[in-house]
């Protein structure tokens, strides 16, 4: 499915997109190699990168965002969002991480 969203890390070196097909992919940004997919069963609305590059946030638009370890593809996290889709997701340093509600 076609690209939905996209983020780089912090240091350039790899890309994460978020396609219509549910899988967010990690690429090295400078090959354009694939690296790995984050598999998910949601319709993925916005992805980011910490501020070390150390791990991935992922929001749907279901009502929650996973944090996953780009390193290792392994989901660390699940947050709920209290029934609220999820518009976007963004870090901030110190590393706090801001999941932004959508309306329903």
């Amino acid at each position: 499915g076609g690209v939905m969203c996209a983020a780089f890390s912090p240091d350039g070196a790899l890309l994460l997109t978020a396609s219509r097909d549910y899988t967010a992919k990690l690429w090295n940004a400078d090959s354009g190699e694939y690296l790995r997919s984050l598999e998910s069963h949601h319709r993925i609305s916005s992805v980011a990168f910490s501020p070390d590059g150390s791990l991935v946030v992922i929001g749907f638009e279901y009502a929650a965002a996973q944090l996953w370890d780009p390193e290792s593809g392994e989901c660390v996290r699940i947050l709920e969002n209290r029934g609220r889709g999820v518009r976007s997701v963004v870090f901030s340093p110190p590393p706090r991480l801001a999941v932004l509600p959508g309306s329903r």
